[in-house]
């Protein structure tokens, strides 16, 4: 084992000395990626991610976490089988994109409200794009057509949903798998209502952290910094390092390999500059999916996306792997599910392309010019912030309804096998 951790050491010190060697030999292109990066940074993630992680930070510490968590139990935990706080994570993931879903899932296990395994399969499908991300930057800025914005959104989704369907499955029967979110025993009459059970736990959970709310504000907004300023270094550092690749001309041999892959499953070679550049950087793979040549249909060029978007690249892999690193949740499991998730995506997104695009480059349920606003994306804080709280409340809207519906069913199907 002591050998293979210094041919490691040796391997990963030679590409450092390799990578600064190539940083001052292609000094302008080191500077313009660079750039780029910390504009993608500045310009999407850090107005997406930022606020909904402070956000996060503050209902975590309020107990509305904790509350939110026992009313969506009934629905999250036979779904997918991780606490009901896994519904919030899920939709401040979904409300603000990657690496959110892993910081909230190491929070929950900071205060053993997870086990291992269930952070392990909530980190699997919770790790997602934004939809102001794949409506504005991808559809509008990259493709130039909104009307693909509802294939792609679908297509990401539905697959997330099926990822977590399918780790569910993921490390058997846990023994320190906790039922509820509220383990505290209250009075047995409290039992009987959820939603006062819900506000218990809120109540308990408030007592327990007992930070007033400037302190509490305080360290919200540090430790958010702190990550938002990781997430952006290893942003610049990937970019850097994928113009350096394609400079030296190394991802040649790469590209072969992927056409190959390609032309044997009957799909258009030429998408490989993307499928490629998608594994390292989503930013880059998009923007080649969008300017591939004009005589591959749309629909594979989608559906390209659609696979960038959900391996995330392995600037976002670093990203969790960073994030997981103070926890004893592993990385294998979440990049089984970041391939699994990239299987499946462009699989629907050829399934769902018939019914709602039609034979036409326009959906069904879109009519062109239904967005007029977004004929040229541009960044804007507000609309970033505002599109993500709106998705963010639609989610919790719509679980606590599943999982009351699922409360008022279950009783239900117990008296029938009765």
């Amino acid at each position: 084992m002591a050998a293979s951790q210094r041919f490691t050491h040796v391997l990963v010190t030679l590409a450092l000395l390799i990578l600064c060697v190539l940083m001052v030999l292609y000094p302008a292109e080191t500077w313009h990626a660079g750039v780029r990066g910390l504009s993608i940074w500045w310009d999407v993630l850090f107005p997406s991610l930022f606020p909904f992680l402070v956000l996060s930070e503050l209902l975590l510490g309020f107990g509305i976490v904790h509350f939110l968590g026992t009313l969506l139990n009934p629905l999250m935990r036979p779904l997918f089988r991780v606490p009901g706080s896994g519904g919030f994570v899920f939709a401040v993931s979904c409300a603000s994109g990657y690496p959110t879903g892993a910081k909230l899932t190491a929070q929950l296990w900071e205060q053993k409200l997870v086990t291992r395994e269930e952070g392990e399969r909530l980190v699997a499908f919770t790790t997602s794009s934004d939809p102001i991300f794949m409506i504005g930057a991808v559809s509008v800025g990259f493709f130039h057509n909104v009307a693909i914005a509802p294939v792609l959104v679908a297509s990401h989704y539905a697959a997330a949903f099926l990822v977590g369907m399918l780790m569910r499955f993921h490390g058997g029967t846990a023994k320190g798998s906790q039922p509820d979110i509220s383990s505290t025993s209250p009075p047995r009459e409290i039992h009987r209502n959820r939603l006062v059970r819900a506000i218990y736990a809120m109540h308990e959970a408030r007592k327990a952290d007992g930070r007033a709310f400037g302190e509490l504000l305080r360290q919200a907004v540090s430790s958010s910094l702190r990550l938002i300023i990781i997430v952006g270094g290893l942003v610049v550092f990937f970019s850097v390092m994928m113009e350096l690749l394609v400079q030296t001309g190394w991802l040649g041999g790469l590209y072969g390999i992927t056409e190959q892959l390609l032309r044997h499953s009957g799909l258009p070679p030429s998408l490989s500059p993307s499928l490629v550049g998608g594994l390292f950087e989503v930013t880059l793979g998009n923007k080649e999916a969008g300017s591939a040549g004009a005589s591959i249909p749309l629909v594979y060029k989608v559906a390209a996306a659609a696979f960038v978007l959900s391996w995330g690249g392995l600037s976002v892999h670093a990203q969790i792997m960073s994030i997981l690193s103070n926890t004893p949740m592993r990385y294998g499991p979440f990049l089984f599910a970041r391939a699994i998730h990239a299987l499946i995506a462009p699989m629907l997104v050829l399934m769902l392309w018939t019914p709602m695009m039609g034979r036409s480059s326009s959906p069904v349920l879109m009519e062109p010019g239904f967005i007029p606003s977004l004929s040229a994306y541009t960044p804007d804080w507000g609309l970033i912030f505002l599109s993500g709280m709106i998705v963010f409340v639609f989610l919790i809207v719509l679980l606590l309804f599943l999982a009351i519906l699922s409360s008022i069913l279950k009783p239900r199907r117990h008296a029938k096998n009765k």
